[in-house]
């Protein structure tokens, strides 16, 4: 159960770092829980495990991680686009 419970606030930080970015409406369910899951891992690494926690996880540093992922997987899907 504790599996679940990660992967759902990894998808809920993943939402809101793309709410935050502006590219939430195209990022799918499965991309979300990625940048979240990562972002977490990133944003912890960078900035400790500070503030309110869910699922073992710090929720500032989790959506700051997740917006930085966001934003460098945006720009370059985007740039390949063109």
């Amino acid at each position: 159960m504790g599996w679940l419970w990660t992967i759902l606030i990894g998808a809920l930080i993943g939402v809101i770092a793309g709410a935050i970015t502006n590219r939430g409406g195209s990022m799918g369910w499965i991309a979300n829980i990625l940048a979240g899951l990562i972002g977490s891992s990133i944003g912890q690494a960078l900035l400790g495990s500070w503030g309110p926690q869910l699922a073992g996880m710090a929720l500032i540093p989790s959506i700051i991680g997740a917006v930085i992922v966001v934003a460098v997987v945006s720009f370059f899907v985007g740039r390949s686009k063109a």
